[in-house]
């Protein structure tokens, strides 16, 4: 299934890659970002990894190739969780490693909220625990994110946050140009849903302790100059979990697994070893 292939997982079928083969160990199930498009974008940090690890990458529903053109209210991040445990159950996949990244991180830590005993470890990646207010806390004294949120509004769209995610300016066109590979369609998933408060919480209840709770080995994986959730969020959540390991990627941004995948895969792979 290296170049992907549809399952049905009852109310939708999944747009679902399978990387590497299956071993004795467990199966590491991905949960993508945005969700504004699929999981086209995260398979270069994961081919390395893709050696001597099995990786499952699903594009959720709305998204990207699997079902498409479903009503608003089946559009909620518990129905993603939902889908992910079906997926899980369909491949027949056992007890799972899970990484969430971005929003998909909020995703993962309700599907460990619900689904405890099927994830072995979780790994957090790009993301946070807290809301868009702390984001802007750290943001709006950063003079560099200002400057290129300026550069990106004057683009009108054009670069895609090309130069927000990518901290390596000269890598920005080829991770842009990645995004255009994938396609110009954005998904069903609307973010005016969220600003208009009609989209539930991608993390129900305290993240904290729902982690603290969860009780297992966590990575909390974050690039140096994230831009999308700022590294002090990263060192936060850590701080609030004494159990968890944090690794930051130097000289990295939010796809910091696009910027340097081989670092970002390794330290995946002795996590998870």
């Amino acid at each position: 299934m290296g170049d992907g292939a549809l399952v049905d997982v009852g109310e939708v079928t999944l747009f679902v890659r399978e990387l590497g083969e299956r071993s004795d160990k467990p199966s590491l199930v991905v949960l993508h970002g945005g969700p504004d498009v699929g999981h086209g974008y995260l398979v270069p940090g994961f081919e390395p990894l893709a050696r001597d690890h099995h990786i499952v990458l699903f594009d959720f529903r709305g998204c990207g190739r699997s079902t498409r053109g479903l009503p608003a209210d089946a559009l909620q991040p518990e129905y993603v969780v939902h889908d992910t445990d079906l997926l899980i159950d369909k491949l027949g996949l056992g007890q799972v490693d899970l990484l969430g990244f971005s929003t998909g991180g909020r995703a993962a830590m309700q599907f460990v909220d619900k689904h405890p005993d099927q994830v072995r470890r979780l790994v957090l990646a790009s993301t946070s625990a807290y809301g868009s207010a702390d984001n802007a806390e750290y943001l709006a004294n950063w003079d560099e994110y200002q400057r290129r949120r300026r550069a990106e509004d004057a683009a009108d769209g054009t670069l895609r946050n090309s130069t927000i995610f990518v901290w390596d300016l000269d890598l920005a066109p080829a991770y842009l140009a990645l995004l255009e590979s994938l396609g110009p369609d954005l998904g069903d998933w609307s973010e005016e849903r969220a600003i208009n408060g009609l989209m539930h919480p991608w993390c129900p209840g305290n993240p904290e302790q729902i982690l603290r709770t969860f009780d297992k080995p966590i990575l909390i994986l974050h690039g140096e100059k994230d831009m999308g959730f700022p590294l002090q969020l990263a060192h936060r959540l850590h701080k609030a979990l004494p159990t968890s390991h944090l690794v930051v990627i130097p000289e990295t941004a939010h796809m910091c697994h696009f910027e340097n995948p081989e670092a970002w895969s390794n330290h995946i792979r002795q996590f998870l070893d």
